[in-house]
């Protein structure tokens, strides 16, 4: 794809897209503060002409989510990809939220791989999409398409001559004032419209006609449940999941007599098909929390009274004795182990944070008591403390997470 910057912080399942890209001698890679900063950090180089990117986990967009926004009005002089990488289940994370939405709400192209060498695919796709439409574009992806590993056909790279010399000087377009932000946003708003009539023929949406008795809209990794429990189906393959090809859509839901909408997480596709008036099914069968695999949406599927491929199997019955828990401990000689034992010997009351020394929740230490996200025990600390509860606060945060959102807590 010709990228020349790549910024990123490292969080599960994110982390090894910044590790990988940094074996390329032709891309500047560095782990930043925050995922913030990695953004802004992507957004001067796609502003000096120079293809960027910037990778993080889903919470991770939360924290950059400033800099997304303003991206989505200035637009860029070369391409900006933001990779967010989601984690439905919830494996190494706090929460499980579909950055889908995030699409919606900052008005940029979301595209979806199914399979590691559409990551490759979408990622070039993804850069040209940013700068025919002068546009950040997100390439979502998940847990189990990040950590799995199929065959990749790599090419050569295509290398992308810088698009300027100089930094830009347009302040109309690149000074967010209200002035020039209130002129921006019926352009972004155009955008959209011409994304959505682009997304009706390129090839990253297509319809694979079968028996049409069912007919699955999917996107992303669901797309191979789909194919393997319900391999008689229909299929109408999402890349682009935001916006969405209107017309292919209504063509395929007249094409099929049961339309039905398999996705992880949030109703995102369920709920634009039903906004265009069409009928469909998808969180009435297949489940709303966790991570889908192939023997939850094979369930499903057959609850629902679908053909799958074939019956679901309950798992044997071992007759075992019961095993002792192995939960993950602290690592030997580490210097937080000697803090918690005295913590929860004094009965204290700790404000945690995100790090593995959040471990010091579990028995035998039991000495954190709220953890929330990425820099925010200063603050509860804090916080806890005016509120006149009468006890002592302490907080307890790791050196790369005060760096990363710590510190204004304490300012």
């Amino acid at each position: 794809a010709g990228v020349h910057l790549a910024a990123a912080y490292p969080g599960t399942p994110s982390t090894e897209i910044l590790e990988e890209l940094s074996r390329f001698p032709h891309v500047y890679c560095e782990w930043s503060t925050n995922e913030k900063v990695a953004v802004d950090v992507a957004v001067g180089a796609a502003y000096a002409g120079r293809r960027a990117l910037a990778a993080m986990k889903h919470v991770g967009l939360n924290v950059a989510a400033d800099s997304f926004f303003y991206a989505s009005f200035t637009g860029a002089e070369a391409g900006l990809v933001i990779v967010s990488a989601d984690d439905p289940g919830m494996h190494s994370s706090q929460n499980e939220q579909d950055n889908r939405r995030f699409a919606q709400f900052a008005r940029v192209p979301c595209l979806e791989p199914s399979d590691s060498q559409e990551c490759k695919d979408f990622a070039v796709a993804a850069f040209d999409v940013s700068e025919t439409f002068d546009t950040p574009v997100l390439l979502r992806t998940t847990t189990r398409t990040n950590h799995s590993s199929t065959p990749v056909e790599l090419g050569e790279r295509t290398d992308v001559a810088p698009r300027r010399k100089k930094f830009p000087r347009d302040p109309a377009k690149y000074v967010m004032i209200p002035a020039n932000a209130r002129a921006r946003h019926p352009l972004v708003e155009q955008r959209v419209l011409d994304l959505a009539a682009w997304a009706e023929t390129t090839p990253l949406n297509r319809i694979e006609w079968r028996d049409r008795s069912v007919g699955i809209v999917t996107a992303g990794i669901a797309y191979q449940y789909a194919r393997e429990v319900l391999p008689a189906a229909s299929v109408l393959k999402l890349g682009m999941v935001y916006p969405v090809p209107e017309q292919l859509i209504r063509a395929f839901a007249a094409g099929v007599e049961r339309l039905i909408v398999l996705e992880e997480l949030d109703p995102v596709l369920e709920q634009e098909i039903r906004l265009l008036g069409i009928a469909c099914e998808g969180k009435s069968i297949f489940p709303l929390c966790g991570e889908l695999d192939p023997t939850v949406v094979r369930s499903a599927a057959a609850a629902a009274g679908l053909a799958v491929d074939r019956s679901p199997v309950t798992a044997a019955a071992l007759d075992l004795p019961e095993l002792p828990a192995r939960p993950p401990v602290l690592c030997a000689g580490c210097p937080h182990r000697g803090v918690f034992q005295l913590l929860s010997k004094k009965k204290a009351a700790v404000s945690g944070d995100i790090g593995c020394y959040t471990l010091g929740l579990l028995p035998p230490l039991s000495a954190i008591h709220s953890c929330g996200c990425m820099g925010a025990g200063i603050g509860v600390a804090h916080g806890a403390g005016k509120a006149g509860i009468g006890e002592r606060m302490v907080a307890v945060i790791g050196d790369s997470t005060f760096y990363h959102t710590g510190m204004p807590a304490l300012a």
